[in-house]
C-alpha cells in the first residue's frame, strides 16, 4: 500500500490519538477507520451505523476464516 503525507487539524490527531489507545489502534488506523465508516456511510445513506460496524466485523471475520456454515433447515 503507498502511503502520503497529509495535513489533517491538530484537533482530529488528538482525538484519533485518544480513540486509538482505546481500541488498541495506531492513531493513523483510526482516522483510515473512520474514513472507511465515512466513505460506507456516504455511499448507503439508508443504512444505520450499528449494520455498517457489524458488516465491517463480518468482513473482518470472513478475512480471517472464521465464518461458520448456515444450516437453513
Amino acid at each position: 500500500m503507498a502511503t502520503n503525507s497529509i495535513r489533517l487539524d491538530q484537533e482530529l490527531v488528538e482525538k484519533a490519538t485518544i480513540i486509538a489507545k482505546a481500541y488498541n489502534r495506531t492513531p493513523p488506523k483510526q482516522i483510515e477507520h473512520w474514513a472507511r465508516i465515512g466513505e460506507i456511510m456516504e455511499d448507503n445513506p439508508e443504512l444505520p451505523y450499528e449494520f455498517v460496524k457489524q458488516a465491517i466485523i463480518a468482513q473482518a471475520e470472513k478475512d480471517a476464516g472464521k465464518l461458520e456454515s448456515y444450516d437453513f433447515d
